[in-house]
């Protein structure tokens, strides 16, 4: 098991339901940290304002306001569980706060950070490594996709031509020796 801190802290909504007895309705957190284990789903470390610390906090758990959009499942914030320890956090400068569109549809999200994980079967294999985009729904709903998931919006560059079918998987490890 591993945790790492986030590239920095973001104020979001706990649902009470998910730390408290008979908890109801959202209440402030400051969510600060994220955690990896294998065939599980991420665990996000939050401080409340009582200023108690609570570690895994599943991602339909945590939202960027206190209306977030209604009904947020685990399967519609994260499609797959961590499977490894190891991972690195960044917060890629050219992605960051760029709008992306998501699962093959219109929906829309906003990129926080990636998750990158490392030394583990899957990311070694390479049709099956992915790092994980960590975003911040239309809904203020946290979302987590892999990239080939996740189709960024660049006015200056990008062009809406739709969601591309002729992308190749990468097959192969390139060795300069």
């Amino acid at each position: 098991m591993s945790s790492r801190n986030l590239p920095h802290h973001f104020y979001v909504y706990v649902d009470s339901a998910f730390i408290r007895r008979d908890g109801k309705g959202f209440e402030p957190a400051v969510w600060f940290a994220l955690r990896s284990e294998p065939d599980r789903a991420w665990g996000c470390h939050v401080m409340l304002e009582c200023g108690a610390v609570y570690r895994n906090v599943p991602p339909h758990a945590l939202a960027f306001s206190a209306t977030p959009e209604p009904a947020w499942t685990l399967p519609q914030a994260q499609v797959w569980d961590c499977y490894g320890t190891e991972f690195d956090v960044i917060r890629y400068e050219y992605l960051a706060n760029l709008e992306a569109r998501y699962d093959g549809g219109d929906d829309r999200a906003t990129c926080l950070f990636t998750a990158c994980p490392h030394s583990d079967g899957f990311s070694a294999a390479p049709d099956q490594s992915k790092e994980f985009m960590f975003m911040r729904t239309t809904g203020d709903r946290l979302l987590i996709r892999p990239t080939n998931m996740v189709l960024f919006e660049e006015r200056s560059f990008t062009e809406d031509t739709g969601w591309p079918t002729d992308i190749a998987t990468s097959m192969q490890v390139w060795r300069a020796e």
